[in-house]
């Protein structure tokens, strides 16, 4: 276990640089994710802390040594890739065992070392099959044993749930999470899933372009996203980013494509002032008097309700886990709690106020 610093960390490709100043400190044994849309930079960070690509200026400290210029195999770190990359003519055990053949320990270090690895991930009963005869579930768990015996500072994961069905990657999310809490070691994760960020981090690192957007608690980036683009990113479905101005009564918001909302209070705004409102599909609900609104499409999830409502001419999704009965076409009233709106400036898209 150890705590990872990186300290203005950039990356560049010739002319091309691709990660600016990255500044994130990990605490010993915090479970971190770096999560982002494709090209924002996380895997190539990923890339940079393993060794597997010179970081370009800037550094990385693993228990406040810089290791950003050491070879990987130096690092201390384990890697667990996207593929799987298991050898085929090896078995289970041999598979978990060959980075300690290749480091020289003995017949017996390497087969105590692997059968805690397979004990901690149920893989006792697999150890003579091969490859082959695995599923994918169990082949990811035999990459993740063949990082465990190493005994690293630092665990990296970089997408390791992307080829799994959608069942068996809850399932291995719960079984990270474990492998987490029963190893207390320093995990760094990318992912481009949010959902996956959201359920599995002590802490997110949310980024875009080769920057840094916003670090923190899940919950707390969830519940006060520090601009417009963290806001639409962070969560599923996503926020409603409104563009419009402050009404009058500052309990109302003039839409810039025509229509209005209402609110339970004042908004934290003056009046007139130009926003960019931000309101989760969940935080939306059916009334008997509020903003007029038209069902355009509705689909049932099962335990949700997702609606796509039309507001002279704008578009707005809502979540209800109640079961409503309605129609597409059908007339209805909104009501948004003020509380629960997010407001962001129009020039800079930052998050104006946390109500």
């Amino acid at each position: 276990m150890a705590p990872l610093t990186i300290q203005q960390a950039t990356k560049s490709f010739g002319e091309v640089r691709v990660l600016h100043g990255i500044d994130i400190d990990i605490d010993d044994g915090e479970f971190v994710v770096l999560v982002g849309p494709s090209g924002c930079g996380k895997s190539t960070l990923l890339r940079l802390i393993a060794g597997l690509e010179d970081i370009t200026t800037g550094g990385i400290l693993i228990d406040g040594k810089d290791i950003s210029r050491l070879h990987p195999k130096d690092r201390d770190i384990a890697m667990v890739f996207q593929s799987y990359a298991l050898y085929p003519h090896m078995t289970v055990a041999e598979n978990m065992g060959f980075s300690l053949r290749m480091r020289g320990a003995n017949s017996g270090e390497q087969h105590r070392k692997v059968e805690e690895a397979a004990g901690i991930l149920d893989l006792g009963p697999l150890l003579d099959r091969y490859p082959r005869q695995l599923s994918g579930g169990q082949r990811q768990r035999v990459a993740m044993g063949r990082a465990i015996v190493r005994d690293p500072k630092v665990f990296l994961f970089d997408e390791p749930l992307s080829n799994l069905d959608a069942k068996l990657r809850v399932q291995m999310r719960a079984e990270i999470r474990s492998l987490h809490k029963a190893l207390k070691t320093t995990i760094v994760y990318v992912t481009h899933d949010q959902i996956e960020a959201m359920t599995m981090a002590d802490k997110i690192v949310v980024m875009r372009g080769g920057h840094v957007e916003q670090i923190g608690n899940p919950m707390a980036v969830y519940d006060a996203p520090s601009n417009v683009f963290v806001a639409g990113f962070i969560g599923s479905p996503a926020m409603n980013l409104l563009k419009g101005r402050i009404g009058a009564d500052t309990q109302s918001f003039d839409l810039d494509a025509g229509g209005a909302l209402q609110f339970d209070s004042a908004l934290d705004a003056r009046p007139g002032q130009p926003v960019i409102l931000g309101i989760r599909p969940e935080d939306v609900t059916i009334s008997d008097s509020g903003s007029p609104a038209v069902v355009k499409l509705i689909e049932p999830t099962g335990a949700e309700l997702h609606v796509n409502l039309d507001i002279a001419g704008t578009e707005l999704t809502a979540v209800f886990h109640e079961r409503l009965l309605l129609q597409e076409g059908q007339d209805v009233s909104l009501a948004i709690p003020a509380a629960h709106a997010h407001l962001f400036d129009p020039e800079t898209e930052t998050r104006m106020s946390a109500n």
